[in-house]
């Protein structure tokens, strides 16, 4: 992007909606032990200027749900749920260039905290959509639900989680729900209709213990190379596949991290036990099922004894269907065509709060407007630039007015 006027950085620094912005990106909803109290304080002014109620129902104790809703014409007609998350990511003040709750905005229009991108700029984003479609004296068939949730970067198991299962979600009559996407650093918008099964495998191996200056036939270390290999040999292939095949995304393939060793306690004892645990991230696009069958065999033929611990399994979920099965997805579609930026549809590489909403059967899909920006989610110096939000905000207003006549 050129480099802005004075005359607009002015203006974009007294912008209501950038204000608004800052505002709740100033709030240092950051893990670990959050109080939610101020985001939900924050949150009931806007419901308050926007004229609509606003509910806080605490799912877990101090894990506030807050929704926010704007009734349809049709209350029989269901709902469209639009989720974004409260809770940001740790930081390190240390290797920011300006504070990271400070919300600066520099000299080339770019907002500057944690959350720009991940994502309090998409809730903050929805109301922006609702007070322009307000103004316009619009009124919406379908009924909208702006639900603020807690703690999604350490999974949603106290948040999403738990409120998709009580009668409290049910009542909200949800047919079809937005969440966050990704970032693009062109001018394509990226739709996300399903996400990757994520699997962190702990594999506990036992072995002959010993001394360590014998060579003792299937300790638990020979074993481990053994395991090790055969899933490095996975990453090595699904990487190649990657590369040799322009067309694929990350959200196309199963990627493996090897993420933690554990094991013996002095140098010349060999241990009777070792853990390795591996980060997995499967694709859809293979039975989850066979995936496993899979790594139980590579157990045995690392030598046995190896015991598999899944820990919390997320759910295997069927992606959204982007056909005529789905009403949603064809005014979705034709809503972003009127943005004059390019559309594509992947599967998400990680996973979010969607996952959650997916798994009851609604169609769902993850979308951030956030495009010609340099992805910084989780990381140092995020930022957001003040004219690709406001384009957020045009964007939501045609989306949402194109699903809630769905």
């Amino acid at each position: 992007m050129s480099l802005p006027t004075t005359e607009q950085l002015q203006c974009w620094e007294n912008n209501e909606e950038i204000k608004i912005f800052r505002e709740y990106l100033r709030i240092p909803s950051v893990h670990p032990d959050i109080d939610y109290d101020e985001c939900i304080s924050f949150l009931r002014r806007q419901a308050t200027t926007l004229n609509l109620p606003m509910e806080v129902y605490e799912v877990n104790p101090k894990k506030p749900v807050v929704i926010i809703t704007w009734q349809g014409t049709d209350p029989s007609a269901t709902s469209i749920i639009l989720n974004s998350h409260m809770d940001v990511v740790p930081v390190y003040p240390e290797h920011w260039t300006h504070p990271p709750f400070s919300a600066h905005l520099d000299g080339e229009g770019r907002l500057h905290a944690r959350g720009a991108q991940d994502m309090k700029c998409v809730g903050v984003q929805y109301l922006g959509a609702i007070r322009a479609l307000k103004r316009e004296g619009v009124r919406l068939k379908r009924t909208l639900h702006v639900l603020f949730v807690p703690d999604e970067e350490t999974g949603g198991v106290l948040g999403m989680k738990d409120f998709v299962r009580t009668e409290r979600f049910r009542e909200l009559n949800c047919g079809f729900a937005l969440d966050e996407g990704d970032v693009a650093e062109d001018e394509c918008l990226r739709v996300f209709y399903g996400e990757r099964i994520k699997r962190r495998v702990y594999f506990h191996i036992s072995g002959t213990p010993g001394h360590g200056s014998l060579l003792l036939k299937d300790t638990a270390g020979e074993k481990a190379r053994k395991l090790i290999d055969k899933l490095m040999d996975l990453r090595s292939s699904e990487a190649r596949k990657l590369a040799d095949n322009p067309e694929l995304t990350e959200g196309d393939i199963t990627t493996v991290n090897l993420t933690m060793m554990q094991g013996g306690v002095q140098s010349d004892v060999v241990p009777p036990e070792m853990m390795i645990c591996f980060d997995i991230r499967a694709t859809p696009n293979r039975s989850v099922a066979e995936f496993e069958s899979q790594l139980e065999a590579w157990c045995e033929e690392s030598g046995g004894g190896i015991q598999i611990d899944y820990g919390d399994k997320d759910p295997v979920v069927e992606p959204t269907k982007l056909d005529g099965s789905n009403p949603f997805w064809g005014p979705f579609r034709d809503a972003l065509s009127d943005t004059n930026l390019k559309v594509t549809t992947e599967i998400m590489s990680g996973n979010t709060d969607i996952l959650f909403v997916r798994e009851l059967g609604i169609p769902a899909f993850g979308f951030s407007p956030i495009y010609n920006t340099q992805l910084l989610y989780h990381d140092h110096n995020e930022y957001l630039h003040a004219e690709v939000f406001l384009k957020g905000i045009d964007i939501y207003r045609k989306v949402i007015k194109a699903v809630a006549y769905a």
